[in-house]
């Protein structure tokens, strides 16, 4: 607990056998009352490693994809009686250790969501990122700030805390069950006005990190675009979109 509220840290699993032990022996006990995995029917043993390890873990009996693993993650976490959640990535690409000061900048009030940053502090590429997809990083972060009125370091971080309110008013059962949830996440956070903070996370880039192929990344590069664009237009009333219509599909519990 944190200010009496609980804190429940999830994890959206596929092919971590090699990193979700060190990353769950890396969280704060102190603060954390529970950890959540969902494994996205991995083809590796991440299930029995959880297991072994005593973590909760819901198994997917088919591979449903980023967004859907997220999509479990979240309303699991909230029927357990989560006030703050906190998604951390399985592999050990950014550090656990950080969760206790990004839970306390929601627990606060100070804001409904935090980023774990990779870009602040100019840690990206010493922590390994390759250049290209910096070069995209950088690309796409300004494209956005420029179309949303934003100001964030980085739109596509996967370590990010929110507090149970967002997590229950954002329409997120709108949102692609692909690697594109996350930006239309944050593409929902700002236009319907949630207060967004940043901190720095070092980041760590190795063979056992999960990363999406390059094709797969054009493929997400342009739907980041095509988000970016939707809530330009929303904003202005020229469309409308699902994705952004305060009585679509939530989380119910």
């Amino acid at each position: 607990m944190l200010e009496g509220k609980k804190i429940i840290v999830v994890m959206p699993a596929y092919n971590a056998e090699q990193t979700i032990e060190r990353t769950y022996l890396d969280i704060p006990r102190g603060l954390v009352d529970e950890i959540l995995a969902v494994d996205d029917h991995s083809r590796d043993n991440t299930v029995e490693v959880c297991r072994k390890l005593g973590v909760q873990v819901i198994a997917h009996e088919n591979n449903r994809g980023y967004g859907a693993n997220q999509k479990t993650c979240y309303e699991e976490a909230l029927k357990r009686g989560a006030d703050i959640v906190i998604m951390l990535h399985p592999d050990y690409q950014y550090p656990p250790k950080l969760i206790n000061a990004m839970a306390s900048l929601v627990a606060s009030g100070m804001f409904d969501v935090v980023l774990g940053s990779r870009i602040l502090g100019g840690m990206a590429l010493k922590g390994g990122m390759p250049i290209y997809k910096y070069i995209s990083n950088r690309f796409l972060t300004f494209f956005e700030n420029m179309v949303s009125g934003a100001k964030l370091s980085e739109y596509h971080t996967g370590y990010r805390a929110f507090s149970r309110q967002v997590l229950l008013n954002l329409p997120l059962l709108e949102n692609s069950d692909d690697f594109i949830f996350d930006n239309q996440m944050l593409a929902q956070i700002i236009r319907f006005g949630y207060k967004t903070g940043e901190l720095t996370a070092p980041s760590r880039y190795a063979s056992d990190s999960s990363s999406i192929s390059f094709g797969r990344s054009i493929v997400y590069g342009f739907g980041v675009i095509g988000t970016s664009l939707a809530l330009f237009m929303d904003r202005l009333n020229l469309v409308k979109f699902s994705i952004f219509n305060p009585n679509g599909r939530k989380i119910e519990l």
